[in-house]
């Protein structure tokens, strides 16, 4: 069993993104690939995730000798011990309809803490990374830490959404949150990738991200680089973001206390953490 004193973030690093960079060229030829899978009316993986998480997958196995936990074949728990968390395409429905706003992200996870990130941007020819001991690395190059910011003076990415959805943050109050927003931020922005819009508030572009999926795979990446370039990654109800996490929120210190106070304005109370969320029952 690997021992957290045992990683070496910087080789992973060298490493895993090798595995990525070696992977790119077939992730540029399948752009506008169709559905393969259907998870539901708008969510669905296209014949590249599926082979293009079998390769990196075993690669990253093989090279690091840690296991996988990919979008579409699963494998270890997320919130148990050292394991590598695999989106092979975020923002598929933007990668099939031709929309650059896609990508690759690997994230490490320990005991469901985010070490370490990795998110490949092909069609835009771009690559984050990062570890928790910093810095960010855009291209492979160490990149300036967050500055503080405002939000008036700042763009925020806000993940999708249907209003007329229920269950954990309901679609009404998604609008409620994004329409307070509205009046406070100097611009809005709806992507369609999460990594997008972590890996850009990591690297500055974007002042804050909100986003409210629950899947490892999506948030992992991000809140490490997030972390690693000075900045602060937490769920919706101000908990440091893990695996076990609802959603996510991150943004430089100060401008995410900013985004953090408009939810709790908003909506209340409706969104902190649950005991669940913290690794309690069940």
């Amino acid at each position: 069993m690997t021992s957290v004193a045992t990683l070496d973030y910087p080789r992973l690093l060298d490493v895993a993104g090798s595995v990525l960079d070696a992977a790119a060229d077939d992730f540029v030829a399948g752009v506008g690939a169709p559905s393969a899978v259907t998870k539901s009316p708008t969510d669905f993986a296209t014949q590249v995730d599926l082979d293009l998480e079998r390769r990196i997958a075993a690669e990253l196995a093989e090279t690091t000798g840690l296991p996988v936990h990919g979008e579409e074949f699963g494998g270890p728990p997320v919130d148990e011990g050292v394991v590598w968390v695999l989106d092979p395409i975020d923002g598929t429905y933007n990668y099939s309809t031709g929309v650059p706003l896609t990508g690759i992200l690997l994230g490490l996870l320990v005991d469901g803490h985010p070490v370490l990130g990795l998110t490949w941007l092909p069609l835009q020819g771009v690559r984050y990374a990062g570890h928790v001991d910093g810095p960010l690395l855009v291209d492979g190059r160490p990149a300036p830490p967050l500055r503080d910011a405002e939000l008036a003076r700042e763009a925020i990415a806000y993940g999708p959404f249907n209003a007329s959805h229920g269950g954990r943050y309901a679609g009404a109050r998604r609008a409620d949150v994004i329409r307070a927003l509205s009046s406070r931020a100097a611009r809005l922005r709806m992507t369609g990738s999460t990594g997008v819009d972590l890996a850009y508030t990591a690297a500055g572009i974007f002042g804050g991200a909100i986003a409210f999926g629950r899947h490892a795979w999506d948030n992992a990446a991000g809140a490490a680089l997030v972390r690693a370039a000075g900045g602060v990654a937490t769920d919706l109800g101000g908990t440091p973001w893990t695996a076990r996490s609802v959603g996510i929120v991150t943004g430089s210190p100060g401008l995410h206390d900013e985004l953090m106070a408009v939810i709790a304005e908003t909506v209340g109370d409706e969104w902190e953490t649950r005991p669940e969320e913290l690794g309690g029952p069940r």
